[in-house]
């Protein structure tokens, strides 16, 4: 199904980030070894990063899979606002593990972000965060910079969770 508000599916995949939106790319390491690798991207594609890191996640199924509508709860109490996504690709193992989905209508930015999690030749399990978006809704555009300044502190959110998630596995 092809309800994605934007045209420029899977370029957050390929990092070619189309003109016109506001870029993102964030890259942690998260941990070491396979263990890590494994323990981290199972926390990922079953949405418990995103729980972890504060963002209420409902979904039909308990793991990411292409084509999944998925609609994330975005801030506190009556701030919540909720953001209707859908799964684009899926790496499932066993070198890399993440996931893109995209913006669908009724969401209050336009745009896409991949999670991905890859081990390293050294071993090193890094974390990286590739998003292009553009506020929607006029209070999206009314904020001006603080969404890319949120969107850039949730992924560093996330690096951390996934992190303390590996350091678990050790």
């Amino acid at each position: 199904m092809n309800d994605y508000s934007y045209p420029e599916l899977g370029a957050s995949r390929t990092g070619q980030l189309p003109a016109g939106y506001r870029h993102l790319h964030h890259r942690t390491a998260i941990g070491h070894g396979r263990a890590a690798l494994d323990v981290a991207g199972a926390a990922l594609l079953g949405w418990r990063m995103h729980r972890l890191a504060g963002v209420r996640i409902a979904a039909e199924t308990e793991r990411a899979a292409p084509g999944l509508a998925v609609r994330c709860g975005l801030g506190l109490g009556p701030l919540r606002a909720s953001a209707p996504n859908r799964v684009l690709a899926v790496d499932d193992g066993p070198d890399r593990y993440g996931f893109t989905y995209g913006t669908r209508h009724g969401h209050l930015a336009r745009g896409e972000e991949t999670f991905r999690l890859e081990a390293a030749p050294d071993g090193t399990v890094w974390f990286t965060v590739t998003a292009f978006s553009r506020p929607v809704s006029w209070w999206a555009r009314l904020a001006g910079p603080l969404l890319p300044l949120a969107q850039r502190a949730f992924a560093r959110r996330c690096g951390r969770v996934l992190a303390s998630i590996a350091a678990d596995a050790a």
